[in-house]
């Protein structure tokens, strides 16, 4: 199995677990915060989403889904487009109302097939590439992919997680 493979596959389990958490939800299912303050599926799948669409569209050089393929307008949320999620608020995680599981694992969708058209055109010597300089030590390609793969496992599990209790 070459990297890109591995990287492939593991990108494929996000979105396996995404459409598992989210599919067939309404838009109530969706925003349901367990104890009224937890991250709901809708926050929980666009954030992890969003993470993913910036960190690799960075990588890549390419421009994000979420801006550039009109994405931000069919969602309609009160933030900048450039907002990922990282370090809202709760107030911030209710203001994230999704109107249907489909639209959410539609913006998934889209961004997992770009994210898994260019994990799959790397070679084992690309990942080296130093593409944040801003910690130290500098962040590889391939720490960067480990971290947004680890990142959105989390929350997709948090989201299967707070399906299961509905």
């Amino acid at each position: 199995m070459t990297s890109a493979q591995l990287l492939t596959d593991a990108f494929g389990r996000i979105r396996e677990t995404v459409h598992e958490a989210a599919g067939g939800l309404t838009a109530d299912q969706l925003a349901h915060r367990v104890g009224g303050r937890a991250n709901s599926i809708g926050w929980l799948v666009w954030h992890l989403t969003r993470i993913q669409d910036d960190h690799i569209a960075d990588a890549a050089g390419t421009p994000q889904v979420w801006p550039g393929d009109g994405w931000a307008d069919r969602f309609g949320l009160p933030f900048d487009p450039s907002d990922t999620g990282y370090g809202h608020t709760s107030a911030e995680v209710a203001a994230v109302r999704v109107e249907s599981a489909d639209l959410l694992t539609g913006y998934h969708d889209a961004v997992h097939e770009r994210t898994a058209e260019y994990v799959g055109s790397l070679a084992d010597g690309d990942l080296e590439r130093i593409v944040d300089r801003a910690w130290d030590p500098p962040v590889t390609l391939g720490v960067r992919l480990v971290s947004v793969i680890s990142d959105d496992l989390q929350h997709a599990g948090q989201a299967a997680f707070v399906r299961g209790l509905l």
